[in-house]
């Protein structure tokens, strides 16, 4: 019973997050959707320590392990856009490709760089 208490707080302390950053969006008109800028506070706020990885830990686990049922409605909603893909299917296709390797090429490109600068520890 315990758990289930802990898994509810822990969610509802993820939840939170992301409703003030959704509520900061909107009062902003920031171009970002919310659950961006909610990431980012938590990385924030587990960073600086104000979160403790022990506060949402349980909660995360359980909803990237879960992760795919979030998608199952988003799949069945694309059914009804088949005639979208038959049309666009190559530029759709290319599109996706290209916003896929592009983050995966920055983000490599960008570690090696960063890696490259730093000097081993030596005492």
């Amino acid at each position: 019973m315990m758990k289930v208490f802990r898994l509810a707080a822990q969610t509802a302390l993820l939840w939170g997050i992301y409703w003030v950053c959704n509520r900061f969006v909107q009062a902003t008109g920031l171009p970002i959707p919310g659950n961006v800028i909610g990431v980012a506070v938590l990385f924030s706020l587990l960073c600086f320590g104000v979160v403790k990885l022990e506060h949402v830990q349980e909660a995360a686990d359980f909803l990237l392990k879960h992760l795919v049922f979030f998608f199952i409605p988003i799949a069945v909603g694309l059914m009804d856009w088949g005639p979208v893909f038959y049309d666009y299917g190559l530029v759709l296709l290319a599109a996706i490709v290209a916003s896929s390797l592009i983050p995966f090429w920055a983000v490599g490109f960008i570690t090696q760089r960063l890696h490259r600068k730093e000097k081993p520890c030596t005492p």
